[in-house]
């Protein structure tokens, strides 16, 4: 099963593709998606919905997954994020594939098994969990890829 997880953002989305084989993870992509500031905010969602939909196109997920906003410390980005999320959602469901949202709670709690678990723990433990060299850069790359592993070991074993 291809997992594609997604961090949201307006200026930077995170993506992960991973591969489910039974309880095996592997890494297939990560990277970014992003929107140059200079943009309307109408321009830059379309940007997102533009390249969201193309790699939805040229990887065939099974199932997305994305980080649900449970936490803001300011409400602007917090509205832009919403914004964001809003495309990708519609996107997902566009493509015709299932969404899973989990927050960062339960993404931690998957990951890491402990829900209050810093950054650099959760990508530590994705390092280790797709059995990787180096931690995954960007960190929204990184937290993407947290995304879905959160969303595989949700779900049942193929």
């Amino acid at each position: 099963m291809i997992i594609l997880g997604i961090d949201p953002g307006t200026a930077k989305t995170g993506f992960g593709l991973i591969k489910k084989d039974k309880s095996n993870l592997k890494l297939l992509k990560y990277g970014l998606i992003t929107t140059p500031a200079n943009l309307s905010t109408a321009e830059r969602l379309n940007k997102l919905y533009k390249e969201l939909s193309s790699l939805i196109k040229e990887s065939e997920p099974e199932i997305a997954a994305v980080e649900d906003i449970f936490f803001f410390k300011n409400l602007k980005t917090a509205i832009k994020v919403s914004q964001a999320r809003g495309v990708i959602l519609l996107t997902i469901a566009k493509s015709g594939i299932p969404v899973a949202e989990y927050t960062p709670l339960q993404i931690k709690q998957a990951v890491a098994c402990y829900g209050r678990a810093e950054k650099t723990q959760i990508q530590k433990m994705v390092k280790i969990l797709l059995n990787l060299k180096e931690v995954p850069r960007p960190d929204d790359a990184a937290d993407a890829l947290a995304v879905a592993i959160c969303c595989a070991h949700s779900i049942k074993p193929c």
